[in-house]
């Protein structure tokens, strides 16, 4: 069993999983590239594009050469992309926001999430489909909707309900980047309000910081931060996510999840690590960079385990399940606003 293990992780069983993976894993390196050329010169959010773009795709899952590495790319690459979204948080940021928006965060996190699952009920979803939109809505959108399900049973609905939130979350998002600046000038908020209201409310941390700078640099500055504050609620996320399911994965007898998986670690130990002043604003471009490339690249993958067939059954019913979690949490920050809880 030992020389079986070892083997995996020699130079010559390394080699071989590299010359395996590598075909599917450069078609969607490919698909990140040629979205992220199109988002940089003509806008619009990449990951959107990636999806789309892997999906007409599909016929490559029934092609054996390319099967591994886009198995590679929704998984291995997907959990480093989320791990090194660590790089952009410190616990300063966190403590110079107040108590204010983090009591805002986290009830808008709690009270999305919860939302969203009594609303799938209501609607005639599965409760997995609620918890995953919400959690998309309520933490950081497409980010979020990747890292949760890579805890959530394995299978092939689980999958289509990813595509389905992050296609949703990410249209949602470009959206409320053009309309909610105009609402917070409509409710003549202050910069730190708008800020608030901004970071608390859209999904996609893009269009956070697209939206925040539209309306002013201390908007910006402010949105950005909160932004980040709902991102490191993917830590209490997963591990509540986690238990929650501990059971439908045993039932199905997919992959053993361990209590604290390892990219949820080492999203952790870089929060540490770049709150201690240890990675240089280089490295943190730099991981940054990764981290949204990796994403992009596994969304790509994502997209071409996905058929538009299996999309085109779902119906309305998941669309309008976003939309009201998207309302929800706007109010629950609006209310948090105008009556003073974000401003502790």
């Amino acid at each position: 069993m030992s020389s079986v293990h070892s083997s995996r992780f020699s130079l010559p069983g390394l080699f071989a999983t590299g010359q395996k993976v590598m075909p599917g894993v450069v078609i969607c390196i490919t698909i990140a590239l040629a979205t992220s050329f199109i988002s940089d010169h003509y806008g619009g959010p990449k990951m959107l594009y990636a999806l789309l773009f892997g999906m007409t795709l599909h016929f490559l899952t029934e092609e054996g050469r390319c099967l591994a590495g886009v198995e590679f790319s929704s998984s291995t690459i997907l959990r480093l992309g989320v791990a090194l979204l660590g790089v952009r948080i410190t616990l300063n940021q966190v403590a110079e926001l107040g108590i204010g928006p983090i009591i805002t965060v986290v009830l808008g996190v709690i009270l999305t999430i919860a939302m969203g699952a009594v609303l799938a009920r209501m609607l005639g979803l599965s409760r997995e489909m609620g918890l995953l939109t919400g959690g998309s809505v309520a933490i950081c959108g497409a980010s979020a909707a990747l890292a949760l399900s890579a805890v959530m049973p394995r299978n092939d609905v689980q999958e289509r309900n990813t595509i389905l939130t992050v296609v949703g979350v990410t249209t949602l998002s470009t959206i409320a980047m053009i309309v909610y600046p105009v609402i917070t000038a409509a409710l003549n908020l202050s910069d730190t309000d708008a800020g608030i209201l901004i970071g608390g409310t859209i999904h996609d941390v893009a269009q956070v910081v697209g939206a925040g700078y539209i309306i002013s640099n201390d908007a910006g500055d402010v949105s950005t931060m909160v932004k980040l504050l709902r991102v490191a609620m993917l830590v209490p996320a997963v591990i509540m996510f986690i238990y929650l399911f501990r059971n439908s994965r045993k039932a199905t007898d997919s992959e053993k999840v361990p209590a604290l998986p390892n990219f949820l670690v080492a999203f952790v130990m870089l929060v540490l690590i770049n709150s201690m002043g240890w990675i240089p604003p280089v490295a943190t471009e730099v991981f940054t960079n990764m981290s949204g490339w990796c994403l992009v690249t596994a969304i790509a993958a994502l997209g071409i385990k996905t058929s538009f067939k299996k999309l085109a059954i779902v119906g309305w019913k998941p669309v309008i399940l976003m939309v009201a979690e998207t309302i929800f949490l706007l109010l629950l920050v609006m209310a948090c606003i105008h009556f003073g809880l974000a401003g502790l």
